[in-house]
């Protein structure tokens, strides 16, 4: 795979890759064709090298004897940030780096499959970055992201739309979903909306007043 275009505008997303299960080479290369930075965490770069992906920074705590310099040399030049923090997940301090950087936005790939507890925590951990960091999670059946407190998208018709609530959400009211929301309430575990649609070609309206709301478009 050849490695990314050097992209000098900062408003397009970066681009983290986590360690969880690989998706296809074509989303990585749509996604790296317009990357201005990619990140990669240091439990994956032996098989984003495999890849023969160009990396502009290797993140992590470098526990269990790695050593970032042998990669240095592999991927001149290249950023290497250590983040010994054992508070926060190294994808949480990639994030916590492109803040520091002003970045506005970024697109996570292999950051679901393989573990369930990463999983899990990749997915929800989006959320404490609200007002700080646009995050798109995608994989080739899914793509995730956190909802503003009013959404509104165009969607073909039947197109899946899952709205899972990242604990409780409330006053949650919907326009144009096969199985629409007037001023309800979702809690993790006990309600969700998994598995509605869009009812018809056009704009899909979602508002909610209180809580984190994760969108997922979601193909089978």
């Amino acid at each position: 795979m050849s490695s990314h275009h050097i992209v000098r505008d900062d408003q397009e997303p970066a681009l983290i890759i986590a360690n969880g299960a690989a998706c296809s080479t074509e989303l990585m290369g749509q996604l790296l064709e317009w990357s201005p930075l990619v990140i990669v965490l240091d439990s994956a770069i032996t098989r984003v090298i495999e890849l023969g992906i160009k990396v502009d920074v290797l993140l992590g705590d470098f526990d269990r004897g790695f050593d970032p310099e042998y990669y240095r040399e592999l991927q001149y030049p290249l950023e290497i940030v250590h983040t010994p923090d054992q508070n926060k997940t190294d994808l949480e301090k990639a994030f916590d780096y492109l803040v520091s950087r002003n970045f506005p936005a970024v697109n996570v790939i292999w950051a679901t499959g393989r573990r369930a507890d990463h999983t899990i925590t990749n997915i929800t951990g989006m959320v404490r970055f609200r007002d700080k960091l646009k995050i798109v999670m995608l994989d080739d059946n899914s793509k995730i992201f956190l909802l503003p407190y009013k959404y509104e998208k165009w969607y073909p018709k039947a197109t899946p739309i899952s709205l899972i609530p990242v604990g409780a959400v409330t006053g949650i009211t919907t326009q144009n979903l096969k199985y629409p929301l007037t001023n309800e309430e979702l809690t993790i575990g006990y309600r969700t909306g998994s598995s509605n649609e869009a009812e018809a070609d056009g704009p899909v309206i979602i508002e909610y007043k209180g809580g984190d709301l994760l969108m997922m478009e979601c193909y089978d």
